[in-house]
């Protein structure tokens, strides 16, 4: 295999690892050789008005020169609403050529679904989608007990020449552990600003013995700076081949930004091969969620919603 089509390959593995992460049962496989995948995408979380299938397949070329094969699937979507969100989704193509584009597509189905919910118009019949697929994802813990700037890779290691500021120890925050055949996974989370603070959270992490014995503490973090309008972030493996890049991929399609995550895994004996990988998403993805880096689709259609109302309760006040 040329090592174009490995890095090609390499990238869509992250993509589908991530997506499956960030959506869980939402996400499904349809052909795994083939690399088809559907995602079940709802204008809001609990009790959906409106819910399209989209069904993907990733072409050799995809991300680099060529788009993911896509259709969309639902009874209601006819006629001009079909164009315009097809128009939608390859615009963002045109914008985004070389990257890697499945969340961006499904956040805008999303936003359109929201959009239709949010007009008085009668709710589609809705037939049931049972279908469920295991992901392969890869993920390797032991536990006791997309952006619109340019990304610059830094090292963690601080310059010894120039003496930084001294700043404060961020709050380090520990998830809920996820332990499969006695390997145990667990993610810890710190807001940070500068690469001082990455490498005072790591110090304090390894203090303790348990962290610092686990088999891999992966980690990555991303730092926005305001004055370059520009990403520092970087990624650690710790043993644990391409885990470190994986993890930070997750973090680019989710766009957080300021902030560690650290991912310990301590080995049970028993190899549990690309599950690994889903493992240190997930529990990446989770912290993330639980500390409001991110948001489930629910809270972002309210939000939308909230806003929407603003804006017509200004019109009319001006009136």
């Amino acid at each position: 295999m040329a090592e174009g089509d490995q890095g090609t390959d390499q990238r869509q593995n992250e993509e589908i690892e991530a997506m499956a992460a960030i959506y869980g049962d939402e996400w499904c496989v349809v052909d795994d050789s083939a690399k088809i995948f559907c995602i079940r995408v709802n204008d809001t979380t609990k009790n959906p008005k409106w819910t399209l299938c989209l069904q993907v397949l990733l072409p050799n070329e995809y991300p680099g020169t060529a788009p993911p094969i896509y259709q969309l699937n639902a009874p209601w979507l006819k006629g001009q609403e079909r164009m315009d969100l097809s128009n939608s989704l390859e615009e963002i193509y045109i914008e985004n050529i070389g990257e890697s584009i499945l969340y961006l597509w499904v956040e805008k189905v999303r936003e359109f679904l929201i959009q239709k919910a949010q007009m008085a118009e009668p709710e589609p019949e809705m037939k049931e989608n049972t279908e469920e697929e295991d992901v392969d994802c890869e993920d390797n813990v032991t536990l006791p007990g997309n952006s619109e700037s340019p990304v610059k890779p830094l090292d963690t290691a601080l310059s010894e020449n120039k003496k930084e500021p001294e700043e404060e120890l961020p709050p380090i925050d520990h998830g809920v552990p996820i332990t499969d055949r006695r390997s145990t996974f667990q993610a810890h989370l710190a807001p940070v600003v500068c690469l001082q603070q990455v490498k005072m959270v790591l110090s304090k992490l390894y203090e303790n013995k348990k962290i610092a014995n686990a088999t891999h503490n992966i980690y990555a973090y991303r730092i926005y700076c305001e004055d370059k309008q520009t990403f520092l972030q970087d990624c650690e493996d710790d043993g644990e081949t391409a885990a470190g890049g994986r993890l930070l991929h997750l973090m680019e399609i989710l766009n957080v930004k300021n902030v560690l995550v650290i991912v310990s895994r301590w080995y049970g004996g028993i190899l549990i091969g690309p599950d690994r990988f889903k493992h240190i998403n997930n529990c990446a993805r989770n912290i993330l969620l639980e500390k409001n880096y991110i948001s489930l689709p629910e809270e972002s259609s309210k939000a939308s919603g909230k806003n929407k109302k603003v804006k017509k309760d200004k019109k009319r006040s001006e009136h």
